[in-house]
């Protein structure tokens, strides 16, 4: 059998990207359950709830849902344990570091395997206001915009 290789994305927090400025990520491993990885492999996660917290110098991730393995049996996991992140040292000081400041918190970005091994984006945010939304979305629609007036453009040629 081949190894896994490259990136397969299994969930994505889209809203905490709308919802907080996100200035620094980091890549973590997770300790996990043979039966929680099996459920991700079936590509079943959810991060919107999620959050991590640092306890006893190390980084926790919770609220983050991942169901029950269908085909498992007693062995099955809690859907939304606590669940260890792997992260360096240096990292970790880091981050202790950002989210000592007030209005400062970790939010899960996405969640996938890399090269055969479960992974977690996690994010330094802090929430944006009303006013950097509407910002957002006018960039976006800006940005929409430009897009169509370049392609009817290039249909007239």
């Amino acid at each position: 059998m081949s190894r896994e290789t490259g990136r397969k994305l299994i969930a994505q927090n889209k809203r905490a990207r709308y919802d907080y400025e996100i200035p620094d990520t980091w890549e973590a491993g997770m300790v996990l359950t043979g039966t929680e990885v099996k459920a991700l492999r079936a590509g079943r996660a959810t991060l919107t709830d999620g959050y991590a917290h640092v306890m006893d110098g190390e980084v926790w991730l919770e609220g983050v849902h991942i169901p029950e393995y269908t085909q498992g049996t007693w062995t099955n996991h809690a859907p939304r344990r606590r669940r260890k992140l792997l992260l360096n040292r240096r990292e970790i000081n880091k981050i202790v570091a950002g989210v000592s400041e007030p209005g400062w918190t970790l939010v899960p970005l996405a969640l996938y395997f890399k090269d055969g091994k479960a992974k977690v984006e996690i994010g330094l945010a802090r929430g944006k206001k009303s006013y950097d939304k509407r910002q957002a979305i006018a960039k976006r629609e800006a940005d929409r915009e430009m897009r169509k007036a370049a392609a009817a453009r290039l249909r007239r040629r």
